[in-house]
């Protein structure tokens, strides 16, 4: 696997997003907004530039909707993530997950942060 930088909170939840299927903005802007309490809410501006990125980084391609249930899901644009977002996502939980384990560890971080 290739080697990753440490992803920004947007990209890490837009591929987490994405992970558990295909999905178009306002949906992938729930999800975000769902998985993190309400702690993170992404406005329209910082949701489609991360979209792009991801898009032009070859993470996340843009697909033909599902048979539209709506008129206005029609005009709705759908992401999905691909096999090497999929690494970078994964390469990402287990970047956080070695820091976690450090952190639970050292003996400077209080007993009740490390269970």
């Amino acid at each position: 696997m290739a080697a990753y930088q440490p992803l920004t909170p947007a990209v890490f939840h837009v591929l987490l997003a994405l992970a558990e299927g295909d999905k178009h903005g306002y949906a992938i802007m729930k999800s975000v907004e769902e998985h993190t309490g309400g702690t993170l809410r992404m406005g329209a501006g910082t949701l489609y530039g991360t979209l792009q990125r991801l898009t032009d980084a070859g993470w996340v391609l843009e697909v033909t909707p599902p048979q539209a249930l709506s008129v206005r899901d029609e005009k709705r644009r759908f992401y999905r993530l691909t096999t090497d977002g999929r690494q970078a996502l994964g390469a990402e939980v287990k970047r956080l997950e070695d820091l976690v384990r450090l952190a639970r560890r050292s003996r400077g971080v209080p007993k009740a942060a490390r269970h």
